[in-house]
């Protein structure tokens, strides 16, 4: 459905440095820099990151979440511990076990340093 999702930043170097380390614990390369704005492509979509092209403050989605897929409940906690030693703050509930409608899903949550609101997840075996 969806080919790629973009969100703001006001600092592209730090937003670089920060999400390279912490999509680089799913397993995804550094960014590619397109002048104002920074790539993550995949197999699976494209992830990025601009500085707004209209020259205003990047803000946070109210209610934006982007969610990202791990391959373990070790991938999930390195993921949010990479993100916490690198300027995120968590939020929601602590990472771990969710049942959701018969569904075990692992969720570990953060806020980028910009604010923007991410989720790693793992689904697990019922």
């Amino acid at each position: 459905m969806f080919s790629h999702v973009m969100i703001g930043t006001n600092d592209l170097e730090a937003a670089k440095s920060f999400y390279d380390k912490l999509l680089g614990t799913l397993g995804i390369p550094p960014a590619v820099v397109d002048r104002h704005r920074i790539f993550y492509r995949t197999k699976t979509g494209t992830f990025a990151v601009s500085k707004p092209i209209d020259g205003k403050t990047a803000t946070a989605a109210n209610g934006g979440t982007i969610g990202f897929t791990a391959k373990s409940t070790d991938e999930a906690d390195a993921w949010h511990a990479t993100g916490v030693a690198n300027g995120a703050t968590t939020c929601e509930d602590p990472p771990g076990v969710r049942d959701m409608a018969g569904m075990k899903l692992y969720l570990a949550y953060l806020r980028d340093p910009d604010g923007n609101k991410l989720c790693v997840m793992h689904r697990m075996a019922s």
